[in-house]
């Protein structure tokens, strides 16, 4: 059963460690989910990671309030292509397809939390370098941030932050974020942190928290 509300007080920080907890089944076959944020049932506002099992699909379904993700693992497809581990799409409010993975994938997705005059399909088939933006607007920017080992992050938080480990770790005061950890915090909380002896390699989202449908 999933959750229907988790961390949804927009205004508090949250932190959920990705691979220390268990994966929850779909309704689909095959798929199974990790919640990081949600309001809702099964059709909700929600920020995940999803796991596709081989030669597992979802029936076709629309976004109403857009989806945007970035493939961790594997290869993800629909109808419109095929989409590597590393890729980033960001599929508008009312775009539409049939999802699935013929080899299995991990996904990190967004679901509903565009704003609804955000109607710009984008397809980055190949991580830009660390620092460059994936997406940007005036609402947004999304990047990849890198760490060299042992080294200081320190990011400006005037509209909220989100942000999830992709390789390495980072120590937040008290908290060891590891890959798949997941963090978002409030305009004004400050962001500083320290790369482990590996480094750390990060996604980042710069964004009001309360964008979207």
């Amino acid at each position: 059963m999933i959750v229907e509300r988790l961390n949804d007080d927009l205004g508090q920080p949250a932190i959920r460690h990705g691979a220390a907890l268990p994966w929850v089944a779909s309704p689909q076959p095959g798929v199974d989910r990790l919640p990081l944020y949600r309001v809702g049932g099964e059709h909700a506002r929600a920020t995940s990671l999803v796991r596709y099992a081989p030669g597992s699909r979802f029936t076709a379904h629309v976004h109403p309030g857009g989806e945007e993700f970035l493939v961790l693992q594997g290869t993800f497809e629909d109808e419109h292509g095929r989409y590597p581990a590393g890729t980033y799409v960001r599929n508008p409010p009312g775009s539409r397809h049939t999802p699935g993975s013929a080899e299995g994938c991990v996904i990190f997705v967004r679901l509903r939390q565009f704003p609804e005059h955000d109607r710009q399909q984008v397809v980055v088939p190949a991580l830009p370098a660390d620092g460059q933006p994936l997406f940007e607007n005036t609402d947004e920017k999304v990047w990849l941030q890198a760490i060299e080992p042992g080294g200081h992050w320190r990011q400006a938080n005037p509209r909220g932050l989100e942000v999830l480990v992709l390789q390495g770790w980072l120590t937040l005061q008290e908290q060891r974020l590891h890959p798949l950890s997941w963090l978002r915090l409030p305009p004004g909380t400050q962001l500083s942190g320290v790369a482990g002896t590996r480094g750390a390699r990060l996604w980042v989202k710069d964004a009001s928290p309360d964008l979207g449908f």
